[in-house]
């Protein structure tokens, strides 16, 4: 089957497709992380397709639509567009439409500021000279990072009254944010926003050539596979690392607490692995950073580059 052939399928078997930079747990581009925030107003379920792990697909998928960028949206077997294009359709009320569905109806998250934080940014925004209402907003990206800043309220954003000042967030935020908690902290003359967020789903954690050589050093308990093609495994591998070819019947049969290493070229077909495995249940799920190429260069040098 060509490439070309094997999107047809992808788009005419699932109902809403996405061919993105990354995951939609992990986005590696911030127009994919954006349309993936859109559609989560939108479905609870959809395909995502990481044009990262496969360079023969993120060419062919540009020919396939006659559209040069990346992320495209497909639904019902149909090309909708790009970020703009979902952007735009979002503003005009006219997304639902073409999804088939509405809006998921959204209930106001529960968020607490301690008396500490409130009295930072209180203090902060006295700093920067502003005579109206104190508001701050929150954002939680489709990677779950937190980030807190002064700003203005927007149209379409949740406002929660926190006392003295109001917060503020879009919608795909608000899904994110329900019992999250802000405390402002200052010890050792050092200061900061300490966020914690119940809601946080487990997530694929990297780790460095020098911290994965570290755990092999010490003994540390884990599990290194290595995705990549058998070909690639005899130019250059990691001796303690296994194939996922000789271990894919039975990775899902492990210990749901095992420590697991994904690895492969550069840490993109390995990160999407680990993100596989962690929607299956697994909790302590690793990609190294810059694969195997990482390795070679921090680590060992007698270890090929290709």
């Amino acid at each position: 089957m060509s490439v070309q052939d094997e999107i047809r399928a992808l788009v005419e078997k699932n109902p809403v497709v996405l061919f993105m930079k990354g995951t939609r747990s992990a986005p590696q581009c911030g127009f994919s992380a954006r349309v993936c925030d859109i559609l989560d107003e939108f479905l609870d379920e959809y395909r995502t397709v990481n044009v990262l792990a496969d360079p023969q697909l993120r060419d062919a998928i540009k020919t396939f639509s006659s559209w040069p960028t990346i992320p495209q949206l497909y639904v019902g077997a149909k090309f909708v567009g790009g970020s703009d294009i979902v952007h735009e359709l979002t503003k005009s009320g006219e997304l639902g439409d073409v999804l088939g569905v509405k809006r998921i109806e959204l209930s106001v998250p529960e968020v607490t500021f301690s008396p500490s934080a409130e009295a930072a940014f209180l203090r902060f925004w006295e700093a920067e000279g502003d005579t109206e209402e104190p508001v701050v907003r929150l954002t939680v990206g489709s990677n779950w990072e937190p980030m807190l800043d002064l700003d203005q309220k927007r149209d379409g954003d949740i406002v929660l009254d926190m006392g003295e000042l109001d917060l503020v967030m879009t919608r795909s935020t608000a899904r994110r944010a329900d019992g999250l908690s802000v405390d402002f902290i200052e010890r050792g003359g050092q200061m900061g926003f300490k966020v914690d967020n119940p809601s946080r789903p487990p997530m694929v954690k990297q780790l460095t050539a020098v911290e994965l050589q570290r755990w092999i050093s010490d003994g540390k308990p884990h599990l290194l596979v290595d995705v990549r093609t058998v070909e690639e495994r005899v130019k250059a591998k990691i001796e303690s690392a296994v194939a996922l070819a000789d271990i894919d019947g039975k990775i899902e049969d492990l210990d749901r607490d095992q420590t697991v290493v994904f690895l492969c070229h550069h840490g993109m077909r390995s990160q999407q692995a680990a993100t596989h495995l962690l929607a299956k249940g697994f909790r302590d799920v690793h990609n190294l950073q810059g694969g195997i190429n990482a390795w070679s260069l921090h680590v060992d040098p007698e270890v090929p580059r290709y």
